[in-house]
């Protein structure tokens, strides 16, 4: 086996599977493009995926780039990063995942998302600034602890200032990508 290959690659698989499908549910979602029914459904799989997920955290660990390969890796983290319905898997997948970064087994800037996600999903204030709300206004930081240090701190995780950020969110979802009557949702994984 080489270095570059993964020690479970039939993990690594259902992992990229399962996060792609994911991806097209929440595209969907952010567009308004899903009657009730595929909600619905959509709410199901991510249940589905965030139950699958916590088996996997408890079988072995934060699956990381030795296990299941970095592009698994980051399809765990953005399964872990959207299941919201579970906050208590969040905050163990983002323990999980930082274990796995100071071992230099995972991405730091993913476990800077994941623990601000599972901050904001329980209703704290978030410390790097990933997380952040598409309204009718515009987008915007959900709260954020000293915001006037948030760039040491995204440094840190090695994230772009916060402005640089933004703007690229502002761009990546402008009104004319985006659906006149979409809703207010969180944004992850994009700041």
């Amino acid at each position: 086996m080489t270095a570059a290959e993964p020690l479970r690659p039939d993990l690594a698989r259902e992992l990229v599977d399962r996060a792609t499908k994911a991806a097209t549910r929440r595209a969907g979602r952010v567009r308004n493009h899903l009657d009730g029914v595929r909600l619905g459904q959509g709410r199901h799989s991510d249940h589905a995926d965030a139950n699958w997920l916590r088996r996997i955290l408890a079988e072995y660990g934060w699956p990381g780039h030795r296990l299941v390969g970095p592009d698994a890796a980051r399809a765990a983290w953005s399964i872990a990063l959207h299941s919201d319905d579970s906050p208590d898997l969040q905050r163990a997948a983002a323990i999980l995942l930082e274990r796995a970064a100071k071992a230099g087994d995972a991405r730091i800037d993913h476990w800077a998302h994941l623990h601000d996600r599972a901050l904001v999903t329980n209703g704290r204030v978030q410390e790097y600034g990933t997380q952040l709300l598409l309204n009718p206004d515009g987008i915007t930081p959900c709260p954020l602890r000293a915001p006037e240090s948030v760039d040491k701190r995204r440094a840190t995780v090695g994230l772009p200032p916060i402005t640089v950020a933004l703007e690229a969110v502002r761009r990546r979802y402008a009104p004319d990508h985006l659906a006149d009557d979409a809703p207010t949702v969180v944004l992850a994984g994009a700041a």
